[in-house]
């Protein structure tokens, strides 16, 4: 599988590096990052665990992440795949974008790209993302990344006590390519 992927308009998708790890802390130190990790990625330790996180899941085949970067290689966030479900050929995909990219198209680009590598590569069929109905930003990348809205899941995630609902989208590998824009 390739480990590397030119999306649209400049970006490239890539694993994870060691080197990133400055990038991830800064990412991480944004407040509207958090509940982005299972654990706070609070310092160069955490970030450094977080990444070799990432690489351990991509030997396992459990996730596939990939970070998203500029063509002068400035991360500019996250697009994952994962988990993957060998025997259904599903996987799910999130993502994340750091404070200079949001309201970009980055991470609808970067899901679009992802999508298209989860069929060719992976060889998924089905994929899907969520999102917080609170949250129409994801709702517009989820979208534009060719992901068809399939339904609401009542009080699914809980953050500081509050329970959220989430929408639910998804894309085959047998649905139209999204157009561009």
């Amino acid at each position: 599988m390739r480990d590397r992927v030119d999306a649209s308009s400049g970006l490239v998708l890539r694993r994870w590096r060691a080197e990133d790890v400055r990038a991830v802390t800064t990412a991480f130190a944004d407040p509207l990052m958090r509940g982005q990790s299972g654990e706070p990625v609070d310092s160069v330790r955490a970030a450094e665990r977080w990444t070799t996180a990432r690489d351990e899941q991509w030997a396992a085949g459990s996730a596939f992440s990939f970070a998203v970067v500029d063509g002068g290689g400035l991360v500019l966030g996250q697009v994952c795949v994962g988990p993957v479900d060998r025997r259904h050929a599903t996987g799910w995909v999130s993502s994340w974008t750091t404070a200079t990219a949001r309201g970009r198209g980055t991470a609808s680009r970067a899901c679009r790209a992802v999508a298209r590598w989860a069929f060719d590569d992976a060889e998924l069929f089905r994929l899907e993302l969520g999102h917080r109905v609170n949250n129409p930003a994801s709702c517009a990348v989820a979208r534009a990344a060719g992901f068809a809205v399939e339904g609401r899941q009542r009080q699914k995630l809980a953050y500081d006590g509050v329970r959220h609902d989430v929408e639910l989208h998804a894309r085959l590998a047998t649905d139209p390519e999204p157009v561009s824009g």
